[in-house]
């Protein structure tokens, strides 16, 4: 597969190249090109990722209307992906208030990321970045009838949410850089030292590609959907946009799901709670202006791509990337947000592809 991923990337640079020669445009360097001024990039083992400069890849104008959001020389899904378009000028969605009154109207954001350690693990959604040549072990999954099979490339030391003695949900996320294939898993725990592992779910995803989970399947999370491209990660905002939607959750959520999402994990039946895969957005008259830069940044993405709801949990708990350049003061400044800036966005019409005309599955 790694090859025939290599050779598909080439075709898609040689195509994009004869566009800009045409256009006047450029591209942004592949990973093979940094590499021959870089460096090999080394496997990662925190959520420390990438510098400032290569947060995003631009890709020509007449190919792509924005940056696409960039994990280690790969682009995290298509530039017109669901998770990377902007929503602020989409209708409010008809249940919003009472989608709000749910979560919870004076209830305060909480960012659910930082630095340092809080109960023995790093705080907020680590990820890991490895090379193609990382070697595969089995995977043994609770939910096997829902989760892609193994072997997934694993390193024995690879950082699970919480920490190693977590009892959470431990959530394990592996970017593959030289084929840009993301794997994840759930409630994940090494056997033998990290030779075999065995997890509640697990998902694989080309990064490359708009696929989704099949219908009614989870994934690493509740609602089917991808964690990583809904983290909120430091080198995002160091340099100075976040161009993807965020990750959130909500204490109760309908026995329903709304696309993207593809799985539900709820009894509830009211049309009051909130779907699984639900976006909201910060209202756009929320003023900003008293917030310090860093968090800034975060809010201009809330008012643009918003949050999707992924799982149950905590109200308004946004997910991040643990990072030890977080200043937890900072992120502190989101607790002056409560449930009532947030309005839920009518997503519907972004089901339609604009190429084909064709709905979305």
């Amino acid at each position: 597969m790694g090859e025939r991923m290599r050779k598909y990337r080439r075709i898609f640079l040689v195509l994009c190249g004869a566009v800009c020669v045409l256009s006047g445009c450029a591209l942004a360097p592949t990973a093979a090109e940094r590499e021959q001024v870089e460096g090999p990039r080394q496997p990662m083992s925190s959520a420390i990722a990438e510098p400032a400069d290569d947060s995003f890849v631009y890709l020509p104008l007449v190919m792509r209307a924005n940056p696409v959001p960039l994990i280690a020389g790969c682009a995290v899904f298509p530039a017109d992906n669901i998770w990377n378009t902007p929503v602020d000028t989409l209708p409010v969605d008809t249940n919003s208030a009472a989608y709000v009154a749910t979560i919870g109207a004076s209830v305060h954001v909480h960012a659910d990321f930082g630095s340092g350690l809080w109960d023995g693990g790093p705080i907020g959604i680590p990820y890991v970045v490895i090379p193609g040549t990382q070697p595969r072990v089995p995977v043994t999954f609770d939910y096997d009838d829902e989760s892609d099979p193994g072997p997934y490339p694993i390193p024995p030391d690879a950082p699970i949410e919480g920490g190693a003695e977590s009892d959470g949900d431990r959530h394990v996320l592996v970017v593959d850089r030289d084929d840009c294939v993301l794997y994840e898993l759930y409630y994940a725990f090494p056997v033998h030292g990290g030779s075999t592992w065995t997890a509640g779910s697990g998902a694989i995803f080309d990064l490359a590609s708009h696929a989704l989970r099949p219908e009614t399947w989870t994934s690493a999370d509740a609602a089917g959907l991808p964690i990583l491209p809904g983290l909120v990660r430091y080198e995002e905002v160091a340099a100075g946009e976040i161009r993807h939607a965020l990750r959130f959750t909500a204490p109760q959520t309908r026995r329903a799901y709304v696309w993207p999402a593809r799985h539900y994990a709820s009894n509830l039946t009211g049309p009051q709670y909130p779907p699984m895969g639900q976006r909201f957005r910060l209202k756009a008259d929320f003023d900003i202006s008293g917030f310090s830069p860093n968090v800034q940044v975060i809010l201009r993405a809330l008012k643009k791509y918003g949050m999707m709801l992924a799982d149950n949990g905590s109200s308004w708990y946004i997910s991040g990337a643990p990072d030890e350049r977080w200043d937890n003061d900072e992120l502190r400044e989101l607790r002056q947000l409560t449930g009532a800036n947030f309005e839920a966005v009518d997503v519907s019409s972004l089901m339609i592809d604009v190429d084909s005309g064709q709905v979305r599955k």
